[in-house]
């Protein structure tokens, strides 16, 4: 019988068995090994991007800023700035720049991510234990 593809990952594997059909096997403590590194590492990326966003959103009282630690459960993946004009003010361009700072205005999430994006990334990597 002819030798058959494996593939290996910490998550599992996958393989042919002798019936010539792929057979996907979970690996039992997947979970509890690398649960709390992949939690962490989310909750670096979640919190640096409300953090890094701040000089990028606009401000007039810090309401909107305000509104995206509200809005935001640390760790979930899902960063959401809750005031009722956020969504207007992410997609408004303006005819005249931001007197709070030079970095202010529309788009704050694409243009941080832009700038940080590569070393959110790898910071993230770095804490759940896939990379430098």
């Amino acid at each position: 019988m002819a030798k058959y593809m494996e593939i290996r990952t910490p998550r599992g594997r996958i393989y042919v068995d002798e019936n010539a059909k792929a057979v996907l096997e979970w690996a039992t403590d997947f979970q509890q090994k690398w649960m709390k590194q992949y939690s962490e590492a989310q909750k670096h990326i979640d919190g640096a991007v409300l953090d890094l966003c701040e000089p990028f959103i606009p401000k007039k009282t810090g309401m909107l800023f305000k509104s995206g630690e509200l809005g935001t459960d640390i760790g979930s993946g899902m960063v959401k700035w809750i005031a009722p004009y956020a969504k207007a003010q992410y997609y408004m361009v303006r005819k005249n720049p931001s007197q709070t700072g030079p970095l202010r205005g529309p788009y704050w999430f694409a243009r941080m991510k832009e700038m940080f994006g590569h070393s959110i990334i790898a910071d993230a990597k770095r804490i759940a234990g896939g990379g430098k």
